[in-house]
């Protein structure tokens, strides 16, 4: 089924949401602008007339950093704490660099550690697959012809993809708390743009040590010192951490029968982040308001709309989800994820500038023939250049998304996410956003919502080939 413009909400109504959801501010999870997406997204469920949308609720852990000050002789270094870490009210300690020190030499000291987001080729997510012996056998042939990467404009030729995480992803403390430092002093090297506010970790995890980010100029200038005579530093962080209680908003509409579609994204965000995931959110009110307008024979199955709390806390919320709703997922036929409508930026004479390009697309999709021939139809169909289809283990065990853990209960599921640099940074504003990208994303998922008609969650299962 082609999509029906006539019911599709407009672009402009998407941005608007965005927009409105970017104002409240940082959307921590507990934060009061996080509550106000709550109720927004609660309230739009409801007026497009949605059945039984609720908050489902789930404790989550709650840290909000108040001050944080570093000092190393006689300058102060702008700084951010990294989330959960150790709050301290004055530790001085010996600054000590990780790559130059042993156990021994570590142990007690403020380690001062490099972390270099990493940066690959946008193809590098199918590179395996594509070399895969047994891969060419039961995709879309169009998809294996292509690569399984959708750039009819060669976009992606000697280019170079900057991701938002480092090697060691979010065990950045981890190695210097094993060697038994007292504090981290992380240093962003080749950050694009060149700040530190960098919401990494973002696992919900305390650490016991204290520890904050610093920009690159800052670190080189910490390591000339060290290298000329030994060099003490002062170290304050004020946070609280406590508990907190959100809620998954989730809202239904029947179909043509009672096995599930689930629909999904998260509200919480690191800052206003109107990317990650003011525009997952969009992307998901769209599917509701179109579905809304669709008469009750014509929608495939049962639409559940999941927008999840905690992405910022571990993936708390859809885990929750999950388990409270565990005796309905072998009759779910899908899970299809919403994430982030991004365009890319890049690093130009040491300023940031758009590409003119959207970022990289990933479509990470259950190895199931039809469900690929679906995925990569709606890709061609709408245009959606630089895109990429993924299976769901193809830089994880399960997809690197807030919907990833369905994939580990063996539902099917579909997760579209975008990963831009920015995306745990202050600077995920709204000139970030793509979008062009918003209505051919939404066309595409409800062509894919629409693949299932007729299809059975058991069918479904079938046509797996990785055995769950």
């Amino acid at each position: 089924m082609t999509p029906d413009n006539a019911i599709l909400p407009h672009e402009s109504t998407l941005l608007a949401w965005i927009t409105a959801i970017h104002a409240q501010g940082i959307r921590r999870p507990g934060y009061p602008a996080d509550r106000w997406a709550e109720q927004f997204c609660a309230e739009r469920l409801r007026s497009f007339g949605l059945e039984h949308v609720r908050l489902e609720p789930l404790e989550l852990p709650y840290w909000e950093p108040r001050a944080a000050a570093l000092r190393a002789e006689a300058f102060t270094v702008p700084c951010f704490p990294l989330p959960f870490s150790a709050p301290t009210s004055g530790l001085r300690a010996r600054l000590a660099a990780l790559d130059v020190g042993t156990s021994d030499v570590l142990r007690g000291t403020a380690v001062l550690d490099d972390v270099t987001l990493l940066r690959v080729p946008p193809t590098f997510t199918v590179q395996r697959r594509v070399h895969e012996p047994d891969g060419w056998h039961d995709a879309p042939l169009a998809a294996r012809a292509a690569g399984f990467c959708y750039d009819p404009r060669g976009t992606f030729d000697n280019a170079v993809q900057v991701l938002p995480f480092g090697r060691q992803i979010q065990h950045v403390m981890e190695p210097s708390m094993a060697a038994g430092a007292a504090a981290f002093i992380g240093v962003l090297r080749g950050y694009p743009g060149g700040g530190c506010e960098y919401y990494v970790p973002y696992d919900g995890i305390v650490r016991d040590i204290p520890g904050v980010w610093i920009g690159e100029p800052d670190g080189v200038r910490l390591r000339a010192l060290l290298d000329r005579a030994p060099v003490t530093v002062e170290l304050r962080v004020e946070a609280r951490c406590s508990r907190t209680t959100s809620y998954n908003v989730v809202g239904e509409l029947p179909g043509a029968d009672d096995e599930w579609v689930i629909i999904g994204t998260h509200h919480d965000g690191p800052w206003s982040s109107a990317v990650e995931d003011g525009s997952g959110m969009a992307l998901v009110l769209a599917q509701a308001a179109y579905w809304s307008r669709v008469p009750r024979a014509e929608r495939p199955h049962r639409l559940i709309f999941l927008i999840n709390g905690g992405h910022m806390a571990g993936g708390a919320g859809v885990r929750a989800f999950i388990e409270q709703h565990r005796s309905d997922l072998a009759h779910t036929v899908l899970e299809i994820h919403l994430e982030h409508a991004a365009r890319e930026f890049v690093e130009r004479h040491g300023t940031l500038v758009p590409s003119g390009e959207p970022e990289p697309r990933w479509w990470f999709t259950s190895r199931i023939p039809a469900l690929e021939t679906a995925v990569w139809q709606a890709i061609e169909t709408e245009h959606l250049e630089r895109s990429l289809l993924m299976t769901p283990d193809a830089l994880a065990p399960f997809p690197t998304t807030d919907g990833g853990p369905f994939h580990l209960e063996g539902v099917p599921l579909v997760n579209y996410l975008t990963a831009p640099f920015y995306l745990f940074d202050r600077m995920d504003n709204l000139d970030k956003i793509d979008t062009p990208s918003l209505l051919p994303v939404t066309r595409a998922a409800i062509g894919i919502i629409e693949a299932t008609r007729g299809v059975s969650a058991a069918s479904m299962r079938l046509g797996r080939r990785d055995g769950r």
